[in-house]
Parts: structure tokens; C-alpha cells; sequence
């Protein structure tokens, strides 16, 4: 089973003929005191008829190009064509021939689906008769036909970033643009968009652009665009980009070490850009061509094994961003958790105990079941992924065991306590960093940091310490008086770890923490991660990244409420292998999991 969906179309359309076009555009924000130059003289061109990728650092300037191009702003500077008409003077008629589809979708939670589809026909002045075919259409496409009367705000991610495309797509647009669709959702859900998106540029003639946080949908573009700081660093397709790393990617083995230790070692070597966990080796981007010499890079370590891999475009967007990072704003520090978790905490003489506990475990709502018999342990220090699809009971699980959500049944422990007779004890011993970050957008980073202290019970000469070493630890001291919305997502994240961290909790949860947000934010934040491990604070985390489940020690995947699988990366893979598939990715375990439990629910219905 592959995992991928079919490659771009054929391009036959000549240089020349754009339907959008930026010439010279700049556009500037002022909030308080700052004046932030979100695009700088940018120009570009997006082709008829193919899919082009907007890719780019959290801040670069994406979203800010995207609402210029529907005439949702006005730039400070230059000119701006979309489908032969000028953005800025003529918006209306470009709003009503592009079809513009946010980061969060658009929809109205308290109407169902039916009704955002009648809403934004009623919006795009689409006449009553032609909007029976169109949505059966559509619902068609999207795989929402059963779920018209439900309401918008109780279905899955990937079902509502479903529907908003089907609402942006209710008259059928020239051209298309999607604001970071992908972000949050699953891969079975990324890969039916996908196949949403190559539809309608064969079928229907339509033009894409997009915005991705994921390198491998870029891969998938005819074009990518790649934005950093305002400014566009290149455009061309994904293949030009992957040739700047031709001869410098390889892949790492070290038998019998731990991936996360070899990941570091290498990452600290002078000669090496950039160093991630691949499966069960490390991918290696090096600053020249020159062979490296695993003596050099892996001192002390036997039956080390470095072999060339065919260069990928990430590899290039991650060299090219880290060469221009500032001086001294390379990688993070590795976050230190404040002390050391030492070994005579451990639960055990004999070694790490669990400190996550949960059997049988079940969450009703009403008649509806959210998590159907749950169990697992976690044990101290390890860093422990929960995976799922949209909707497959993994936040319920997280806010069960923070404390926030009785079990309707079975038991849960945390750090020894009991979740039913002691919830307060359990969570001044844990943290939580919820998915949507839960910052108070009225407060600067400073006055949440102190709220959130104040919370966990930190006062007087501690709450100052810690609040000083937060600001040090994830570099806060520059953006200390902005108030939280006004941070970048890659700030607003640092900011809620930072949170979550303040009372020196030794067990974490973090719940999808690097949606949204780039690969160089994601490395460093797992850097992070890796950092509070090694000092045994133990971590459990939920992410839709699945090159980021394969830095977890050990993985549960769920859908529907129930465990499909459990056990390490290596191990869930393994059990996937076919004849057709020798060496599955994680991506193509989870996608073969996922959709044997589909077609096992399908067949006993």
C-alpha cells in the first residue's frame, strides 16, 4: 500500500502565463511600538493550470502574501495581478474568481454542514438552482455526504478541513488558494486533500496555491516558492532545490546506540547542517561534498555505517535557512528542566518504573464512546507518542490523565497517584502544553509567565528564578512586553512550553505541539524534548508528524477510541512489511493501520 497520492500533472503551459502576479510588493504592520515588515519588494508569478507550494519559516510572510492576493490587504508598495485583474483596485472581481481557504477553515461550528454550504452559497451568489449538482458534487469529492445535518464544531479535523474546502469551492474558482491546509490533521486526511487538490487541477482546470509546513507535500508541487523574513529566497521546481544537496545527504547506522544520543552527537559536529532521526538511522546533511569520515563524526563508536541517500527538498530549505540565521541564533540550547531527576527518584531499585499508568480505560459522552478501553504505562524518562487519527480519542486520553477529565470508567495513575482520589496532588507533578497553546492573548509573555506560575502555586523568590531562567532557556527576553497574540507561532510555542515548565513538573504532556510550525522550529524544539529526557522527565506527546513519531521511544495508535498498536517505531513497522512493501515508512504503518480498521468496521456492518 502506498502512502503516497499520484505526482503532479504534466505542465504544459508556457512561462508566460501567470495568473497572479506580485511586482515590488511590500506590506508593513505596526502593532504598539513595533513596525513588523512582513513582505519585502517580493516578486513572483504563479502559473496556469498546476499546483505551486508557498513554503516557508513560521513569519516569513505566507499568510500575509495570500490575503494581498485575494485583495483582503492593500501593500504599502507595488502591484498585484490576479486573473488580469489589478488585487487592490479591483478586489470584488477578484474575490468572486478566487476561491480563498484560511488556516482554520472559515466555518461556523454552531451550523451544520448543510448550512455552511447554504451560507457560502448565499455568500458566493450561487443561484438556487445550480446548487443541488455542485453540492452533491462536493459532498461527493469530500466524503461527507453521510454527515450533512451534523454540526460543523463536532466533526473530526481532517472532516472540518474538509468542509471548509468544500465551502471555498461552492462556486468553482479560477483560482485556489489554501492558507496551510494540512496543519493539524492526519496523514489518511493529508493524503485524501491531496487527492482533492491533483482533481481539480485535471478535472476542473483549476490553479493552486498552497502553504505547507510539510516539506514532503511541497515535494508534490509543480512549483515551490520558498519565503524567508518577507523576501523570496527562490522559485522552480521541487528538483532545483533538492540538487543544491546532491552529494552531501546521507544516512547514519549505529548499531546498538540510541537514535536520540547518535542524533546529538551528530548534530554538534562542525561539518554537519543538519542531523534527523530517519526510521532507525540518522539523515545526515553535511556543509561539503567531501565523505565523511565516521571516525571523525563518531568517535569511540564501532560498526558505524554512513551511506549516500538521494537528497530530498528539506534538506536544501533547512541548509538554506540555517546559513541565514543570525550569529548566535543557530539551534537552541537544550532546554534544562531547572533539576535533575536523578536516580534515586526512580520508582524502582531495578530501574525506571512506570509513571503513567492506565487500564481499561473508557470516556462516554452521552452514548458516545471517545475512548473505548485504553491501556498502556509510560515509564520514567521516556518519551512516549500517542498517535491517531482526527477524532480518535487522543486529546481525550491527554485530559484524562492531566486531571481535566473524569474516566467514565477503568483507572489512571500519574506519578503514583491515583487520578480519582488525588487529581490536584497529580497535576502540580505534571505539565501540559494543550494543542492550541491556551496562552492569554491579552498578556505579555512575561504576565503569563507569572500567571501561569502563580497557578502551579510559585511565589515570591522561586517564581522570579524561574521566570529568569524561562526568559534565558527559550530566548524570551527580545519579545518579553508582546502581548502573546501578537507572537509568531514559533514564539507562541516556546512561550507555552516555557508555561507548561514552570513548576518543574517531571511528567510533560504535550498535545500536537509542533503543528503549524516549521522544520527548523520542530528540531529545535525536540531538541528540547530529547534535553528533558535525558534528565528523566518523562514525555508523552501526541503529534500527526510522522518522521516526529519515530523519535519516540515507544508509540500507541489509535483510532476510534481503542489501541490498534503498540511498541516501538521499528516494531510497528515491522509488523506492517508485505511483499509489496519490504521496508514500510512510519507513514505507511500508520495509513495500513488505519484503513484495516476501516475496512474491518466496514465489514462487520
Amino acid at each position: 500500500m502506498k502512502s503516497e497520492v499520484s505526482g503532479p500533472v504534466e505542465q504544459t503551459n508556457r512561462a508566460e502565463d501567470a495568473v497572479l502576479e506580485l511586482r515590488g510588493v511590500s506590506k508593513r504592520f505596526v502593532i504598539g511600538r513595533r513596525t513588523i515588515q512582513a513582505l519585502r519588494h517580493v516578486n513572483l508569478r504563479v502559473l496556469r493550470g498546476q499546483v505551486t507550494g508557498l513554503i516557508g519559516p513560521d513569519g516569513a510572510g505566507k499568510t500575509t502574501l495570500m490575503r494581498l492576493a485575494v485583495g483582503l490587504l492593500a501593500p504599502d508598495d507595488g502591484r498585484i495581478h490576479a486573473l488580469g485583474f489589478d488585487a487592490t483596485r479591483d478586489s470584488p472581481a477578484v474575490q468572486a474568481r478566487v476561491g480563498y481557504m484560511p488556516q482554520r477553515f472559515g466555518l461556523y461550528e454552531d451550523l451544520s454542514v448543510q448550512e455552511n454550504l447554504d451560507l457560502y452559497a448565499d455568500l458566493q451568489g450561487l443561484p438556487p438552482d445550480a446548487r443541488p449538482a455542485r453540492y452533491h458534487e462536493l459532498m461527493h469529492m469530500t466524503g461527507l455526504a453521510r454527515f450533512t445535518t451534523r454540526l460543523a464544531g463536532r466533526l473530526s479535523g481532517g472532516m472540518k478541513q474538509k468542509l471548509g474546502l468544500a465551502c471555498t469551492l461552492v462556486r468553482a474558482p479560477e483560482l485556489l488558494l489554501l492558507d496551510e491546509p494540512t496543519v493539524g490533521v492526519d496523514p489518511v486526511s493529508r493524503r485524501e486533500l491531496w487527492q482533492i487538490v491533483y482533481r481539480l487541477v485535471r478535472e476542473e482546470g483549476m490553479t493552486v496555491l498552497l502553504s505547507t509546513a510539510y516539506l514532503d507535500e511541497a515535494e508534490r508541487c509543480h512549483e515551490v516558492i520558498l519565503m524567508h523574513e518577507g523576501e523570496v529566497l527562490g522559485c522552480g521546481p521541487p528538483q532545483q532545490f533538492r540538487e543544491q544537496s546532491r552529494g552531501r545527504t546521507y544516512l547514519v547506522s549505529a548499531p546498538g546506540e540510541r537514535k536520540r544520543t547518535v542524533q546529538e552527537k551528530l548534530a554538534g559536529a562542525a561539518s554537519v547542517v543538519d542531523a534527523l532521526i530517519q526510521g532507525e538511522r540518522i539523515r545526515l546533511v553535511t556543509a561539503g561534498e567531501t565523505p565523511p569520515d565516521p571516525a571523525e563524526l563518531l568517535p569511540g563508536l564501532a560498526g558505524v555505517s554512513i551511506q549516500p541517500a538521494p537528497p530530498r527538498l528539506e534538506d536544501s530549505f533547512v541548509a538554506m535557512l540555517k546559513q541565514r540565521r543570525k550569529p548566535g541564533g543557530d539551534a537552541l540550547p537544550r532546554v534544562q528542566a531547572g533539576r535533575q531527576v536523578g536516580p534515586a527518584s526512580l520508582s524502582s531499585e531495578n530501574g525506571p518504573g512506570p509513571v503513567i499508568e492506565i487500564k481499561d480505560v473508557k470516556r462516554r459522552f452521552g452514548d458516545f464512546y471517545a475512548v473505548k478501553g485504553v491501556t498502556f504505562e509510560v515509564t520514567r524518562g521516556e518519551v512516549f507518542g500517542l498517535l491517531g487519527a482526527n477524532g480518535a480519542g487522543k486529546s481525550t486520553t491527554f485530559r484524562m490523565l492531566c486531571g481535566l477529565l473524569p474516566a467514565s470508567e477503568g483507572s489512571l495513575r500519574v506519578a503514583g497517584l491515583d487520578l480519582r482520589r488525588a487529581a490536584a496532588a497529580a497535576r502540580a507533578r505534571i505539565g501540559y502544553m494543550s494543542q492550541k497553546f491556551s496562552l492569554y492573548g491579552n498578556l505579555n509573555v512575561c504576565e503569563n509567565l507569572r500567571f501561569f506560575s502563580s497557578a502551579y502555586g510559585l511565589t515570591g523568590q522561586r517564581q522570579r528564578r524561574r521566570l529568569d531562567w524561562a526568559l534565558e532557556q527559550f530566548e524570551l527576553g527580545t519579545v518579553a512586553d508582546t502581548v502573546s497574540l501578537d507572537l509568531s507561532l514559533g514564539y507562541k510555542q516556546r512561550l507555552a512550553m516555557a508555561c507548561a515548565l514552570m513548576h518543574e513538573p517531571e511528567i510533560l504532556f504535550l498535545d500536537e505541539p509542533t503543528s503549524g510550525v516549521d522544520p527548523l522550529a520542530r528540531r529545535d524544539f525536540w531538541g528540547r524534548i530529547n534535553g528533558l529526557a535525558a534528565q528523566h522527565v518523562t514525555v508523552m506527546v501526541t503529534t500527526h508528524f510522522m518522521e516526529e513519531a519515530e523519535c519516540c521511544d515507544r508509540l500507541a495508535i489509535m483510532a476510534d477510541g481503542e489501541i490498534l498498536a503498540l511498541g516501538t517505531p521499528q516494531e510497528i513497522k515491522r509488523r506492517q512489511c508485505s511483499a509489496g512493501q519490504p521496508e514500510p515508512t512510519m507513514e505507511d504503518a500508520f495509513i495500513a493501520l488505519i484503513e484495516g480498521q476501516g475496512q474491518t468496521r466496514g465489514g462487520a456492518k
